[in-house]
């Protein structure tokens, strides 16, 4: 029994030894791996990678109700109600989902009208006065006229009695003819008086209709301007799209509650999916390498199965302070090619800005490279040189190494545990270097 225990326990440890050996061996092929980066020959691509987000290049802008206030006052309106809402924000009551999809003439948004509702109704009552006004003006004027028509006709039966009775008194004593002359002669000054008087009181009363009229027409227009304005409360699509909340210049979106400005009357919109741009911005020491009509690859964080290609179309020439920045950052507009029902506006995006490809180069990870005190580059290779090397372009992970280095060489990625033992190699490249 005890034999048979000792054999066991040689067997375990055995295979422990054996597992512990072959586990450093692959740990320190890995550390081996990780410690160099092997020189490679063939084409570099120099780009700049920056985040951003997609814009639709056109979109159409749904509006809030907008009033003529000139012409309103040019064609008599009155500026009571009118002034008022030319001053006064709109606020949203209640509007669809942003990304709500949707077609020409559907509904949108709908704005508080309360005020206006009330301003309507004061009109309205206002109309009702006009129109009482307009048929009792009409009214007292038939009624007049015909009274004075009346005292005409009776006038004129007056001055012919006058005439009869003075033809009569023609053998008559002179002093009657004279009474019947003075009779006759007031009688027509009467009568030319009282035609007198209804020329005055008919074009007075016409005057008055015509004044009554204009309140009345005023009054109309007025109603129908305000329920024409109230109906752009209801506020529907120009156009199909997908909606898309108005951005305010600090950067919260107007929904529910917000108010509108009058001069600033956009609700939402609705982009053209279309045609879509990605906005990103540049540090003010890259923008000098960028360059309108680059190409641009684009990913998008929500598609991350998708890759789209662009064109630069813009470089701002400003740069801005963007939150919570120091540098100032210059705006690059990026045109994606083609379209994608897919892409939505304020999607994120990764934009890698193509600078440059360069052919047939050799080159190697800049983590590889190191610089003296002296300003020369060099690298610690695997074969125990610290090699003076001289440089040329770069991205993001390599960099193109014009001499010293060939293609398979292996170059440390960190500096090594005893970089005093390795020896410098390519000395004669040490001018050129401090050259560069």
């Amino acid at each position: 029994m005890m034999k048979r225990t000792i054999i066991i326990t040689i067997i375990v440890f055995t295979a422990i030894t054996l597992a512990l050996i072959i586990f450093n061996k692959v740990i320190s092929r890995d550390k081996s791996q990780n410690l160099y980066a092997e020189a490679k020959r063939g084409l570099l691509e120099i780009s700049v990678a920056n985040s951003g987000e997609l814009l639709a290049e056109k979109s159409v802008d749904i509006k809030g109700p907008e009033i003529d206030m000139g012409n309103q006052r040019q064609r008599g309106g009155g500026p009571g109600g009118f002034s008022r809402m030319r001053a006064m924000n709109f606020e949203i009551q209640d509007i669809v989902a942003e990304g709500t999809m949707v077609k020409e003439g559907d509904y949108i948004a709908q704005l508080d009208r309360t005020e206006y509702d009330n301003t309507l109704k004061d009109e309205i009552e206002n109309l009702t006065t006009f129109t009482a006004n307009l048929e009792m003006k009409i009214l007292d004027t038939a009624v007049t006229l015909t009274d004075l028509r009346n005292d005409i006709k009776n006038q004129q039966y007056v001055v012919e009695e006058a005439e009869i009775t003075l033809a009569e008194s023609k053998y008559e004593p002179p002093a009657t003819i004279r009474q019947a002359e003075i009779s006759l002669n007031k009688a027509e000054r009467n009568l030319e008086q009282l035609r007198k008087n209804y020329t005055l009181r008919r074009a007075q009363a016409l005057v008055n209709i015509n004044q009554q009229k204009k309140a009345y027409a005023d009054g109309t227009e007025m109603v129908q301007t305000l329920q024409e304005f109230l109906s752009q409360f209801t506020i529907r699509a120009p156009s199909s799209g997908i909606v898309i909340y108005k951005e305010d210049w600090n950067g919260t979106k107007r929904k529910s509650g917000s108010s509108i400005n009058p001069f600033d009357r956009i609700v939402a919109t609705l982009p053209d999916l279309s045609s879509m741009i990605s906005q990103t911005y540049v540090s003010e020491i890259e923008v000098s390498k960028i360059k309108e009509g680059q190409k641009v690859i684009i990913s998008i964080d929500a598609l991350p199965e998708k890759s789209f290609t662009g064109t630069i179309t813009s470089v701002a020439n400003i740069g801005e302070v963007l939150p919570n920045s120091d540098a100032k950052m210059f705006e690059v507009l990026i045109k994606v090619d083609g379209s994608d029902n897919t892409l939505r506006p304020s999607m994120t995006s990764w934009n890698k800005i193509i600078i440059n490809i360069i052919n047939d180069v050799v080159y190697i990870p800049t983590e590889c490279v190191r610089t003296g005190s002296d300003g020369v580059t060099y690298v610690y290779t695997k074969k125990g040189d610290k090699q003076v090397v001289l440089l040329g372009e770069m991205n993001d992970k390599n960099i193109i190494v014009k001499e010293g280095i060939e293609p398979g060489d292996m170059v440390y990625l960190i500096q090594p545990e005893e970089p005093w033992k390795f020896k410098i190699t390519g000395e004669e490249l040490i001018t050129q270097n401090l050259e560069e």
